[in-house]
């Protein structure tokens, strides 16, 4: 009988019949050829030709494959099989730019581990919020690219208040240190670069955080303080709402007057007394009070003077009796005032001296 003779249809070599052989599709090959020109794909693990494979990021996939079960990651690319997918914002990512993305805009319950910058008693951290150029995770590692690049500063947060935007929140810095060192022009600059708004919004504040043990060493002590905190932002409540630059509707929503008392401590009792954030000052917070009163801003003269009249009202409560404090008019509260950036946005909210004065516009 005479022998069956193949050929390799990749070689074109002859196959006896005692050699093996294997199918490729619908092609012999040879097992020399197996060995040096084929392979499994990974996923069904049928023999493929290398050449019309896909082979990328280690991995070995037939054309069906790869264009059914198989996608990209939206941020490098990389080949990935579906059940290695991470999904963020309707996007899929492999899993190590799925945690660098999901680590970018935090949930609103994030709180870190604060890190203090700059040398002394009082810091301040801002919660400055953005909105209209989208909840987006580029534009957020951008904003934190000009804010991170030598140190942990700041980190970001969703808010459900807003529209399309996020939270941009630093960790606590003296006043010197954020008027300074921090790098606030370009932080803001960034953000108007892609697209941002606050104060031309009806949804974004300004809140500043003031550590409580600045105040005083025991809470009876940093509670005196907080009392006459309130009464100067109650007793001075017109100049305050127009040093704000917040609608009176909007105030009423997101940072509410406590209502007037006669006496400092009355009004502290009355805080203590209402349940929830929303007022001018909120005393809520364990470590912190927060001024929550200002509309946002994306203008950094604005930004720097509001730190810095906050930090005068501390000044104010902690250096006067209470008795001081119901005497001293606004006149006299802006006359010792001599940062030149509180002086200018006083001027322009005509809260200094009512003169004309040429004002940039809010962003």
């Amino acid at each position: 009988m005479e022998e069956e003779v193949r050929i390799c249809d990749c070689c074109g070599a002859e196959i006896s019949e005692d050699e093996d052989y294997s199918w490729v599709g619908e092609d012999i090959v040879c097992d020399n050829c197996r060995r040096d020109e084929c392979g499994c794909c990974e996923n069904c693990d049928e023999l493929i030709y290398d050449s019309e494979a896909i082979m990328e990021d280690g991995h070995f996939v037939c054309r069906s494959c790869y264009e059914n079960e198989y996608c990209r990651c939206a941020d490098c690319e990389r080949l990935l099989h579906q059940d290695d997918i991470y999904t963020y914002d309707d996007m899929d990512f492999c899993y190590d730019c799925y945690v660098d993305k999901s680590k970018t805009i935090h949930e609103y319950s994030y709180k870190p581990v604060p890190i203090f910058y700059g040398k002394g008693k009082r810091f301040f951290g801002v919660e400055l919020e953005v909105d209209e150029g989208g909840h987006d995770t580029d534009n957020a590692l951008e904003i934190m690219e000009e804010a991170n690049f030598d140190n942990e500063h700041i980190y970001i947060k969703t808010d459900g208040s807003l529209d399309c935007g996020f939270e941009i929140v630093t960790h606590p810095m003296t006043l010197t240190y954020h008027l300074h060192d921090f790098y606030w022009e370009d932080v803001l600059h960034k953000a108007v670069q892609l697209g941002y708004l606050s104060h031309q919004t009806s949804t974004c504040g300004l809140h500043i955080h003031v550590n409580r043990s600045s105040l005083g060493r025991t809470e009876s002590q940093q509670d005196d303080i907080i009392s006459r905190i309130l009464y100067f932002v109650e007793t001075n409540w017109n100049e305050m709402l127009r040093f704000s630059r917040r609608t009176q509707s909007n105030i009423n929503r997101w940072a509410a007057r406590m209502g007037y008392e006669h006496h400092p401590k009355d009004l502290l009792k009355k805080a203590k007394g209402i349940y929830g954030r929303y007022y001018a000052v909120n005393i809520c917070p364990h470590q912190t009070i927060e001024f929550r009163l200002f509309r946002g801003t994306l203008k950094l003269n604005t930004l720097y003077a509001t730190l810095q009249i906050v930090n005068r009202i501390c000044d104010v409560a902690m250096n006067l009796t209470d008795d001081e404090l119901k005497k001293l008019s606004w006149s006299e509260f802006v006359s010792q005032i001599s940062e030149p950036e509180l002086i200018q946005y006083l001027k322009e909210r005509r809260l200094y001296i009512n003169e004309p004065i040429t004002i940039e516009e809010e962003m």
